[in-house]
């Protein structure tokens, strides 16, 4: 169960979710929420009692030392936390979590109960997932949306996925069916470098988001640590002449699918970054 009590009244609010876990490769999608959380120095608002959702043998609590020998126990959950973004008329409410182990549809249902509460109208779902994509180029990101409608209007397809999928996913639907509006954003992280963390796809999921929400999203280091993980990358790859040459047959096979030439959409989006970026600037 949640309390709801005391709630802040927000102004048109969107929601930003990610989870850790299945849904999270490279944790790209969760270290989105982080990022945020830090820059937009975000509130907590409220968390799911960890009892209802976890295995406690399978996603176990965290031991954490305090001050001299003084320890706390940091349970698995899911939480929500608020930002005003500098510049903006509106609010955020971010969610980071952990997949949970059971009692999905309940899950959902207590999720879309708060954001009832809050006034959301609009989820952001935000995943990363495993694919053959060379680290090199720019990070792919897949998208869907709950309507043709919103599809149209954030510029994203409508999933034709059919398979097993996660609790990004089945939340997206269940916002879908409470009649909210919902899109997700998937970024394509590199199988063969699949530990955490990857700033690169991160920052990808980022511009996207900042594309979809047209809010300028707080970048930071992300430029710079992108570039440093792709030439810690580079520099591995160039030890093993297998995996070089593998990368080389990634990069020949994506350089093939795509047009040479960069699309009007794709101009059209990258100047609208820039003027959002640089309005903001001026502001500050």
């Amino acid at each position: 169960m949640i309390e709801l009590e005391g709630l802040p009244e927000l102004v048109d609010p969107v929601l930003i979710a990610a989870f850790e876990g299945w849904n999270d490769a490279g944790e790209a999608s969760s270290g989105v929420i982080a990022h945020l959380e830090s820059a937009w120095k975000a509130e907590p608002l409220v968390a799911l009692d960890p009892d209802d959702y976890y295995d406690f043998q399978v996603t176990r609590p965290v031991v954490e030392m305090g001050d001299g020998l003084t320890r706390s126990i940091v349970w698995p959950t899911t939480r929500l936390f608020h930002a005003r973004p500098p510049g903006l008329e509106r609010d955020v409410v971010l969610l980071r979590g952990i997949e949970p182990n059971m009692r999905w549809r309940s899950f959902c249902a207590d999720i879309i109960e708060v954001c009832r509460e809050l006034g959301v109208e609009l989820a952001v779902m935000l995943g990363a997932l495993l694919n053959d994509s060379p680290h090199t180029r720019p990070v792919p990101i897949l998208g869907g949306a709950t309507d043709e409608e919103l599809a149209r209007s954030t510029n994203l397809e409508l999933s034709r996925y059919e398979g097993p999928t996660g609790i990004v996913g089945v939340l997206q639907h269940a916002f879908g069916e409470a009649g909210m509006k919902a899109v997700s954003l998937w970024a394509s992280v590199p199988h063969y470098v699949a530990q955490p963390p990857n700033p690169k796809a991160t920052l990808a999921l980022l511009r996207r988001l900042e594309d979809v929400l047209d809010i300028p999203m707080p970048l930071g280091d992300l430029d710079e640590e992108a570039r440093a993980w792709e030439r810690g990358v580079d520099e591995l790859a160039s030890q093993d002449s297998e995996v070089a040459e593998y990368v080389k047959e990634l990069e020949d096979r994506k350089d093939a699918a795509e047009l040479p030439e960069a699309s009007g959409d794709a101009i059209a989006a990258e100047f609208e970054r820039y003027l959002r970026h640089r309005d903001t600037d001026t502001d500050s």
